[in-house]
């Protein structure tokens, strides 16, 4: 047999010996607080669902009323005949929402992304990267062919001496607003003026922030006051929205200039226009969420008390991303497998999508899920805690 089979072989039961092998599971039920994995009922705290909002009954009604109006399909790409009037309000709609002049539909948060960063440099030019970007923003920034700088996670100082030194004809600062791993949020005030006195862009990817931060949802940028022509705001619509897509906003010549340069733009087949239909339902949903997100507050803040005096780290997160460090990767697995076995469902993660020794629970929580079910995953986790004899999980 040819060795590259070999190899392949090889490496993927390396992956194992390492519990690095990666799994998918198969749900039967529709997103929310509940799954159904291999016939067992499980409390599930794994999704970006942040507001509860992707099996609300409005959006799959809207989402029906859409293929209804406008079929299944798009036809084509945007820039030939794939682009609607419900793509055009939507587009209208969201760049109001977050406070910019123009908006741009991408069909996923990846291609967002992996096509904002090449439109925007290239060759001769320098993009500056928080080292915990999410895997997305990398592969943009490796795609423009640009240098690439990545500085110490949110350390302004040692990004300063990075744009300092360097003489590239433009640069570009990229961050995400929320760490999906970590849950933390971005310094981006300081990070705004840094790209202003060092004449750059600065593109913000507010997947984890946007329907969650900032008064009505409307971002992490809003929540901060910050505007500036130098802003690319990038918002994912798969997360708090409940749907699928993401969308780039900011001036009005910047957003045209991705228009028709964004190759993950230009190239592709448009989102079906159902799925704008039921995003316009789903951004009214989020403006008039404040229960929702009030709620997911109260549930941050009862997970955060009931754990304080427990082994188990939190790392200091206000958003519905709670990692839960373990340090082993098989450990993390353990502690994981003890939870699913106790009818919950949180996914350990461990590198290459986090540091190594930082393998860790992701608890995500959502404005589905009720008080009740947070004591339950407490509860768990102090049966976890004293089934490994009260030791403190490796950090």
């Amino acid at each position: 047999m040819s060795r590259l089979l070999d190899d392949l072989q090889a490496d993927l039961a390396g992956l194992r010996r390492q519990s690095l092998l990666r799994s998918r599971r198969s749900n039967a039920l529709p997103c929310g607080p509940w799954a159904e994995v291999d016939g067992r009922r499980l409390l599930s705290f794994c999704s970006n669902d942040y507001l509860g909002l992707a099996g609300a009954p409005e959006l799959a009604a809207a989402l029906a009323a859409g293929a209804q109006r406008w079929g299944t399909g798009s036809g084509a790409s945007h820039l030939v005949s794939g682009h609607y009037d419900c793509h055009d309000e939507l587009e209208r709609q969201l760049a109001g929402f977050v406070g910019c002049e123009r908006a741009l539909y991408f069909s996923t948060g990846y291609m967002a992304n992996s096509g904002v960063i090449p439109a925007l440099v290239g060759r001769g030019d320098a993009v500056f990267a928080d080292r915990l970007n999410h895997a997305s923003l990398v592969d943009g920034m490796l795609l423009s062919r640009a240098e690439t700088h990545r500085y110490p996670h949110a350390d302004c100082a040692a990004l300063e001496s990075r744009l300092v030194a360097s003489t590239a004809k433009r640069k570009l600062i990229v961050t995400d607003s929320v760490f999906s791993m970590d849950g933390d949020i971005a310094p981006l005030a300081e990070l705004l003026a840094l790209a202003e006195r060092h004449d750059a862009w600065l593109m913000v990817d507010d997947a984890h922030g946007f329907g969650v931060l900032g008064p009505q949802g409307r971002g992490a940028l809003v929540s901060l006051g910050l505007a500036s022509w130098r802003l690319i705001y990038v918002g994912t619509l798969g997360k708090a929205a409940g749907v699928s897509g993401a969308f780039a906003a900011g001036q009005a010549d910047v957003v045209e200039w991705l228009l028709q340069k964004a190759r993950t733009y230009i190239f592709t087949t448009g989102a079906p226009p159902a799925l704008a239909q039921a995003l316009l339902a789903s951004l009214a949903l989020i403006r008039d969420g404040d229960e929702r997100r009030a709620h997911l507050a109260l549930l941050i803040a009862t997970l955060q008390a009931r754990l304080a005096g427990s082994r188990w780290r939190l790392l200091p997160s206000s958003t519905p991303i709670q990692p839960l460090v373990i340090g082993d990767n098989a450990a993390a697995v353990t502690v994981a497998q003890g939870l699913m076995e106790a009818g919950l469902w949180v996914p350990a993660i461990r590198p290459p999508t986090v540091p190594a020794g930082s393998a860790r629970l992701r608890i995500s929580l959502s404005a589905a899920h009720s008080l009740e079910d947070v004591h339950r995953l407490a509860d768990a986790l102090a049966d976890q805690e004293r089934d490994l004899g009260g030791k403190r999980p490796a950090s």
